[in-house]
């Protein structure tokens, strides 16, 4: 199995474009480490091995713990992630699976416990920000390295 072909030569000005996105969310006060999160939760979901690979690397590097790491798709049966982290991630699960039921009322109350209507926002655009990457990743054949 190998890569289709490199998506930023065939198409650098998507490329940038998706980068801008980046650069709005990492400038918006959103907590990095809970970005990671959303990133690495809708990469499983997504299945896109590349940025599971990717998003796990850099929150070993904000000094994650192994164990949240290996839970992160359980999260729901673990007490080990914050109310506040708990709220995003159930944010991000029905956001990356919108067609399956939108967004249910009950996970929008738990994340507006925490987040204004412009957090709320940046959330949004974070988890689609990802979501397009994993698409990006996942139709290109992008691939880990082996390490």
């Amino acid at each position: 199995m190998s890569t289709r072909f490199d998506y930023y030569k065939a198409c650098p000005e998507a490329t940038e474009a998706m980068l801008k996105l980046e650069e709005f969310i990492k400038s918006s006060g959103l907590d990095a480490k809970l970005y990671e999160l959303i990133k690495l939760r809708a990469s499983q979901i997504n299945g896109c091995s590349y940025c599971i690979d990717s998003h796990t690397g850099d929150l070993k590097k904000m000094g994650e713990t192994d164990q949240r790491l290996y839970l992160l798709s359980v999260w729901r049966e673990v007490p080990f992630y914050s109310e506040q982290e708990c709220a995003v991630l159930a944010l991000t699960e029905a956001v990356s699976r919108i067609s399956e039921a939108g967004v249910p009322d009950d996970v929008y109350e738990q994340v507006m416990r925490h987040y204004d209507e412009r957090q709320f926002m940046v959330l949004i655009m974070a988890i689609n920000t990802i979501n397009s990457w994993n698409r990006i990743g996942i139709a290109t054949r992008l691939l880990p390295k082996q390490k």
